[in-house]
């Protein structure tokens, strides 16, 4: 959620054909999104804090980013020591990675199509951040994650917060269904909506145990320079969640 959303005029913003599609939604607008995404309060102050605390202590390990995005990730997890793989289905978004993070290795990929340049049991860590919504088949990108994961490694994913998205949009919460809306700065979006039991069953199916789910607040130091939004996401499900999962032993 990198900027406020509004929906489509009256009547567009509805339920979809079931599916989102691989093509990179990001990719016209991905330099804005670099520009807005570097210090602005939900990428800076809440979703990259949230997910790199989950990780843990990365010096010395194999981080896979992977919708690394701009690269914004990767370059906190480079300077704390981390070798980073970045992947993303944006070409213009790894260029920008590439030349922001030059220490990291970055490559242009759909993660509907199996990692096969990876092989088993090759990451120690793997950091999934706010990209799950845009996935259609979700358990085949998890069991692929898992699959190049190590044994004592921990997957790191971030999502839009299932409570707030069902406030914004209303209908079923448990009915999970594709929207599409438009951002404050004109970024036209389509996304899957989805209640989180269904998030937690998906790592199940995919082989993962479920080990610490945060539901994060804002950096404190933000409350000065977005005290609107600070305030907000101190007391309201309004913006995502994220989850700490490890590789189930039985599986």
């Amino acid at each position: 959620m990198p900027v406020r959303r509004v929906p489509l005029p009256s009547g567009t913003l509805c339920r979809m054909a079931d599916e989102v599609g691989s093509a990179p939604q990001y990719d016209e607008f991905a330099d804005e999104f670099l520009d807005h995404a570097r210090d602005g309060f939900y990428n800076a102050h809440y979703d990259r804090p949230a997910c790199l605390e989950l990780l843990g202590s990365v010096s010395g390990r194999t981080v896979l980013d992977a919708a690394c995005g701009p690269g914004l990730y990767a370059g906190e997890l480079v300077d704390r020591g981390a070798k980073v793989v970045g992947l993303d289905n944006s070409p213009r978004m790894v260029e920008l990675a590439r030349d922001s993070v030059p220490a990291a290795e970055f490559r242009v990929h759909d993660l509907a199509d199996p990692l096969d340049w990876l092989p088993d049991d090759s990451v120690d860590l793997v950091l999934f951040a706010l990209a799950l919504e845009y996935l259609d088949d979700r358990v085949s990108v998890l069991r692929e994650l898992r699959r190049v994961l190590r044994p004592d490694g921990a997957l790191v994913l971030s999502r839009m917060h299932p409570t707030g998205e069902w406030l914004r949009h209303g209908g079923n919460y448990f009915e999970p269904r594709v929207v599409e809306e438009v951002w404050s700065m004109g970024w036209r979006v389509r996304q899957w909506l989805a209640p989180l039991e269904q998030t937690c069953a998906e790592l199940s199916a995919a082989g993962f145990l479920l080990e610490r789910l945060r539901e994060p607040r804002p950096r404190p130091e933000s409350a000065e320079l977005y005290p609107e939004a600070y305030a907000r996401l101190t007391q309201e499900p309004a913006g995502f969640l994220a989850i700490r999962a490890i590789p189930d032993p039985r599986d």
